[in-house]
């Protein structure tokens, strides 16, 4: 019972300490009326979003919660070695489901909230210098990554000891109910990645095209229509959806190491992955707290300190708790080894891009350039590395995988197992990362502020060089979520393998038609997903850009600054479009593993589900790099390079960075997502589906 309290004392450690952030953050100066005025209007978009979201998510879960429930219920009672009451685990499956959902909410919620109250602060804090402004940013942004990371820890540790503990309910049962705790989070992160993707793509392509390329104003102009949409759009996106995301992947990556625990003895296997993701969360709070005396000349520096100081103190807590828990012989090794492993690739994927996405490094200069003979080469120029990126991380992620699978297996550990332990491993420090990730919006929205409140170049300088730090960790942040959920659905894969009875020893028959079939299918998926998500932005950001352009057209005086622009109307309409372009992409992916499985059976499934890893990896990962690149390119055009601002390559930086806005806030990030929810698709319905005789 103690160990399996670890997790919720980690959980609300961490906890304690956002709400210490918080108020410290909330506590600094928010600088002038006008400052003010623009953060105001930031935080009254975002709660309007936020709020049409949760109504549209209680709508989707309210019809969703009985289905899992009864189909559940139904599927035990079938079930004559069950015994305990299959209602009791049906009705506990559906409460975790709506738990895990509502547990995402609030987290995302009230993280968001704290990024835009620390936006106008960081701002205001611009105006005395870096070191004063960044931690306003960087502990704004920790708000979101302790509270979310705390609240999930504690949800899956509190229904496992509920079940297992309290309610003596055997390990796979108890292991069933937290899976629905997982595919509840699921279900609010493909919501808010994909909705949030859609709204800050369609109001940033729109204040773009229409003031930066038609009008010429500044980025943030306070003219601009579409400013104040695009200001929170980095919020429902880059906050709440990429911290959605994120934890996502963090309770699915526990859950499939609690269920391949269970089946290879479960006891202390079971609840290994809980003690070593609460090791993880301990760690993330030195970490934090650290982040802020590593400070010196450069933000990239003190966070990049801060995560290596994070995984410096993980790997000490593991070892301990490892060696520490029970373990015979040296199967700790089997277990500390790969974890390890995990670790380590999280770490190479994000090294990687940073380097294909940073500012002053060698693809983003020389997409930069490129930009300088036209706008179609500096187009291929930063898709052609967006390709090249892959490489390094794709082989971090097998390296982990080969080295997982060896290291268990020679220490006497299940390699499936070992496997698992490094999806948890990689996302332990998952509090640090989505901490660092917040700062870029904080930092993005900051500029904004400093701009439309008139605080001058040296405040706007501070900010910039925040902001270019910012486009760096959220896309360093989306590298390290391709990783993770790179291993986690793997992991995922061997949890459904086993839960659907597969025997894996003999293999799965690669040149069976049905397996063929499902590999088709499931490749398929992240393309068409992609597909629709970008399409659902241009669309959306069409109508827009009809608006913004309307009104400079009739609201006499507003470009000459005489005159207000209607915001709410363009915040309202990035919302009602965001929220309806979403449920079909949405619903494919929770609608084609099980048309699959009833169709062409769970092999088939198997074979579904391992095609839309490889490409959705391959898409996500491409996705991503290319659209940091094309961002950090235009910005370091700004910086004066290649005629600076107003220049011809200024204007193809813009359309490149355009082109990117959808890859890596939208398309490519929501991937991780989707993946995940097909594998949890399959693990929920289908050994149900089973019973049913399905």
């Amino acid at each position: 019972m103690l160990w399996e309290l670890l997790g919720l004392v980690s959980g609300v450690l961490s906890i304690a300490l956002a709400v210490v952030l918080y108020l410290w953050v909330t506590k600094q100066d928010s600088g002038t009326d006008r400052m003010k005025e623009v953060a105001t209007a930031i935080q009254v978009g975002a709660k309007a979003y936020l709020s049409r979201q949760n109504r549209t998510l209680i709508g989707f879960l309210a019809i969703m919660a009985p289905i899992i429930g009864v189909l559940t219920a139904f599927g035990l009672s079938r079930d004559p070695e069950l015994a305990i009451s299959a209602a009791g685990v049906g009705v506990a499956v559906a409460v975790a489901y709506l738990v895990g959902a509502g547990c995402s909410t609030v987290a995302a919620s009230l993280g968001m909230m704290a990024a835009v109250h620390a936006n106008v602060r960081t701002a205001n804090a611009c105006r005395s210098g870096l070191k004063k402004a960044f931690p306003v940013a960087f502990y704004g942004g920790a708000v979101m990554g302790l509270g979310i990371v705390g609240m999930a820890l504690i949800g899956v540790s509190l229904i496992y000891w509920l079940t297992n503990s309290v309610f003596g309910w055997p390990e796979a049962t108890a292991v069933n109910v937290v899976l629905g705790f997982s595919f509840g989070a699921s279900a609010l992160a493909l919501f808010a990645k994909a909705g949030g993707g859609i709204f800050t793509k369609t109001a940033d392509i729109a204040a773009d095209l229409v003031g930066k390329v038609e009008l010429g104003i500044p980025e943030d102009d306070p003219r601009n229509p579409a400013v104040i949409a695009d200001n929170v759009g980095d919020n429902v996106g880059d906050v709440a959806g990429m911290g959605a995301d994120l934890v996502d992947s963090y309770i699915a990556a526990i859950v499939a190491a609690m269920i391949l625990g269970v089946s290879i003895g479960g006891g202390i296997f079971a609840v290994l992955p809980l003690l070593i993701s609460a090791m993880g969360l301990f760690a993330s709070i030195g970490g934090i707290l650290l982040v802020r005396t590593f400070m010196r000349k450069s933000p990239g520096g003190a966070l990049n300190a801060g995560t290596y100081a994070t995984s410096v103190i993980f790997v000490g807590l593991l070892f301990v708790i490892t060696r520490f828990a029970g373990l015979e012989g040296n199967q700790w090794l089997g277990v500390f080894l790969p974890t390890v492993a995990g670790l380590a690739a999280g770490i190479v994927i994000g090294m990687t891009t940073d380097y294909f996405t940073s500012i002053d490094r060698k693809p983003t200069l020389r997409t930069a350039e490129a930009a300088s003979r036209g706008t179609a080469i500096s187009i291929l120029t930063g898709f052609s590395y967006g390709l090249l990126s892959m490489i390094p991380s794709i082989l971090g992620i097998c390296a982990a995988m080969f080295g997982a699978w060896r290291l268990a297996e020679v220490f006497g550990i299940d390699p499936f197992y070992g496997i698992a332990m490094s999806a948890v491993g990689m996302l332990s420090i998952a509090a640090t990362i989505i901490a660092g990730d917040a700062f870029g919006p904080i930092s993005d929205n900051a500029r904004g502020i400093a701009e439309q409140g008139s605080l001058g170049k040296d405040a706007l300088e501070i900010a910039d060089t925040l902001d270019a730090q910012g486009n760096t960790s959220k896309a360093v942040t989306k590298g390290f979520a391709i990783g993770a959920a790179a291993l986690t659905v793997l992991a995922l894969f061997a949890a459904y393998t086993h839960l659907a009875d597969i025997d894996l020893a003999q293999g799965i028959n690669l040149i069976s038609y049905p397996v063929i079939i499902g590999l088709f299918i499931g490749a398929m998926m992240p393309p068409v997903f992609s597909a629709l998500l970008i399409l659902a932005v241009g669309r959306n950001a069409g109508r827009m850009v009809e608006e913004v352009r309307r009104q400079f057209r009739d609201i006499p005086g507003l470009l000459e600054g005489k005159a207000k622009p209607d915001y709410a109307t363009c915040v309202d309409m990035a919302t009602r479009g965001a929220l309806r372009e979403l449920l079909l992409p949405c619903s494919l992916a929770l609608i084609i593993p099980i048309l699959v499985f009833i169709v062409l059976g769970k092999e088939a499934l198997a074979g579904c589900l391992a095609g839309s890893i490889l490409t959705g990896i391959i898409f996500a990962l491409l996705m991503a790099n290319s659209g940091g690149a094309w961002d950090n390119a235009k910005k370091y055009i700004e910086t004066g390079a290649f005629g600076g601002k107003g220049s011809e390559a200024h204007k193809a930086a813009v359309t490149g960075d355009t082109v990117g806005d959808p890859f890596k806030d939208t398309a490519g990030p929501s991937l991780n997502t989707m993946i995940t929810v097909m594998s949890l698709v399959a693990e929920v319905f289908v050994p149900v589906l089973i019973l049913l005789g399905l």
